[in-house]
């Protein structure tokens, strides 16, 4: 009795308190822009990049000579170079594209001109990727560094700055105006001046006052000030914290991916920047926490791990939990689990939402030790949330035939996890319809 009280009295407290301040969180328009920069903006150069990246660097571990690997790498070696050519000029300029998609997703919130907003962004960011110096005098491959992974925090940072000026300009009136005859599109290019003008100015100040008193450009600076943070965001304890806060918010009806990679997207992004530069370089790589850490080796079956949830679900006595698992098993192939989130549902059950916060967090445990301790090849490639499980551990580790192995030991024991409490969970459902039958 005492039990359930206590258990009351928390579901309560989550209800009032806790979830409508997580749900602000949630509907923040700037964290929602920046999410979306990524998944919108930056994705599709990721991927394009990728596919690039994994033709100019077969899977040949050190001593193989298994016949295909050693004639697809052979045959790469002399066009190595311009292999990674469409690689640099997409994956490598992630972060340009991240500051038009931050500015453009904000202006189209804010109801301002998306496409003005974004290329404001986009020229103030390369403002600040270059040396106060001479420019023709730079190097491109110099500077290509920081409009990717190591730009991602400034790229943001300008995004979100140059909506905020653009709307302010415009509320203010302080933009040219055209007379009505004037065609649209000449109209839009007047009203931008200003703002472009303003961000433009600012960010070559701030890069000239940066460039003197230190020698390094903004996107330097500003790496450098967050390394602290960024070798932090890899740490074991920095990746438990973000899985248990993913299932938390899931657990209250709020989509926890997407809140806690608004904030730490960047952080996962550097990391698999990091790796891809080590993986060129043929150094060890160290990032594990990121993107690809969760969404290929985490969420498998969707958030939570559930994939061995739904083969339960299909083979329950329980007629509610059979339906569910039957009507989840095609999209939890594509790692789409909502229907059983809000189905079974996981949202708000204590039963259910035990072991949908323990079974990730003891997943991302043993991930987090196969890739720290390279028993596994680190996540290296982003691939769509809905690539299949094993199809995607095999891909985004760089083609290693241990990530499958390791998704299928995380299953394993996420099943191992989740079936006492389905057992609880279907032995309540049975009785409520058994006595719904008795009650016919």
């Amino acid at each position: 009795m005492n039990d359930r009280l206590t258990n009351n009295w928390f579901m309560k407290w989550m209800e009032s308190s806790l979830m409508p301040v997580l749900a602000r969180i949630a509907q923040n328009v700037i964290l929602q822009s920046i999410r979306d920069a990524f998944s919108s903006f930056a994705l599709p150069v990721i991927l394009t990049g990728s596919l690039f990246l994994i033709i100019a660097n077969p899977p040949l571990a050190e001593g193989a000579n298994w016949g295909p690997i050693v004639a697809w790498a052979n045959a790469i070696k002399p066009i190595a170079g311009q292999l990674m050519i469409p690689f640099n000029l997409s994956f490598g300029i992630m972060a340009l594209m991240v500051a038009f998609g931050t500015a453009y997703s904000l202006a189209t919130r804010w109801d301002l001109d998306e496409a003005m907003t974004g290329i404001i962004s986009m020229l103030a960011f390369l403002v600040t990727t270059f040396p106060a110096s001479d420019v023709t005098k730079v190097s491109f491959g110099d500077v290509l560094n920081y409009l990717g992974g190591q730009g991602l925090f400034v790229a943001i940072i300008i995004g979100v700055l140059t909506a905020v000026v653009v709307r302010f300009f415009n509320k203010q009136g302080l933009v040219i105006k055209m007379p009505e005859a004037v065609p649209p599109y000449v109209v839009r290019s007047f009203m931008a001046l200003v703002p472009m003008f303003v961000m433009v100015v600012s960010a070559w100040l701030v890069e000239w006052i940066v460039w003197a008193n230190f020698k390094v450009t903004l996107p330097q600076l500003v790496i450098e000030a967050f390394k602290p943070l960024v070798a932090a965001s890899n740490s074991y304890w920095a990746a438990l914290a973000e899985i248990i806060l993913m299932m938390l918010l899931w657990s209250l009806g709020i989509h926890g991916m997407n809140v806690v990679s608004s904030i730490a997207y960047p952080f996962w992004m550097s990391q698999l920047a990091a790796n891809v530069k080590a993986l060129n370089a043929h150094q060890t790589m160290t990032g594990v926490v990121t993107e690809p850490f969760f969404h290929m080796f985490t969420h498998l079956g969707g958030s939570g791990t559930t994939w061995p949830l739904v083969i339960m679900f299909l083979f329950s006595a329980s007629k509610q939990l059979k339906t569910i698992g039957t009507a989840e098993f095609i999209p939890a192939i594509f790692n789409i689990n909502e229907p059983l989130i809000f189905g079974a549902p996981i949202v708000l059950n204590p039963i259910l939402m035990i072991p949908f916060i323990i079974a990730p967090a003891a997943v991302v445990t043993i991930n987090y030790i196969a890739f720290h301790f390279h028993l596994v090849t680190g996540p290296l490639y982003q691939l769509p949330f809905t690539v299949p499980v094993f199809i995607g551990g095999f891909i985004s580790s760089g083609l290693d035939w241990r990530g499958p192995i390791l998704q299928l030991v995380d299953l394993i024991v996420a099943g191992i996890i989740y079936y006492p409490f389905f057992k609880m969970y279907e032995a309540q459902l049975l009785k409520n319809e058994r006595e719904a039958e008795e009650n016919k």
